[in-house]
């Protein structure tokens, strides 16, 4: 299984986690499986690029989104790819995988989602 973490660089698990999910710099991708550690930048129309996060990370074939917090609109465009999304995430990508085994994360919902990302 393949977890995203948004990212503010290229450190691998020792990174810090982005509070701005969209304009994350890079996303940690690690496969739990393996223990591979994958680092990809932003390549989504936030930065510059073209298209929306959920699209690319769908493509590099992640299944579990971990964040800090994230709009209702970017919850829903990650279920439509399938993406299970868990917000709460903060300190390192490694603190941040500990919170999800350990169930400390809660799953993303419109309900809860931030506020102050929601763009009428």
């Amino acid at each position: 299984m393949k977890v995203c973490v948004p990212t503010l660089g290229d450190r691998g698990l020792l990174e810090n986690v982005s509070p701005h999910f969209g304009r994350a710099p890079t996303f940690t991708i690690v496969d739990m499986d393996t223990d591979d550690v994958r680092v990809i930048p932003n390549i989504s129309e936030h930065m510059g690029g073209a298209g929306k996060p959920p699209e690319h990370l769908a493509e590099a074939g992640v299944e579990t989104m971990l964040c800090s917090g994230l709009g209702p609109r970017a919850v829903n465009m990650f279920e439509e790819y399938g993406i299970e999304v868990y917000v709460g995430a903060e300190g390192t990508v490694q603190d941040t995988l500990e919170k999800w085994k350990n169930n400390q994360l809660a799953m993303a919902t419109d309900e809860n989602a931030c506020k102050m990302h929601r763009h009428h």
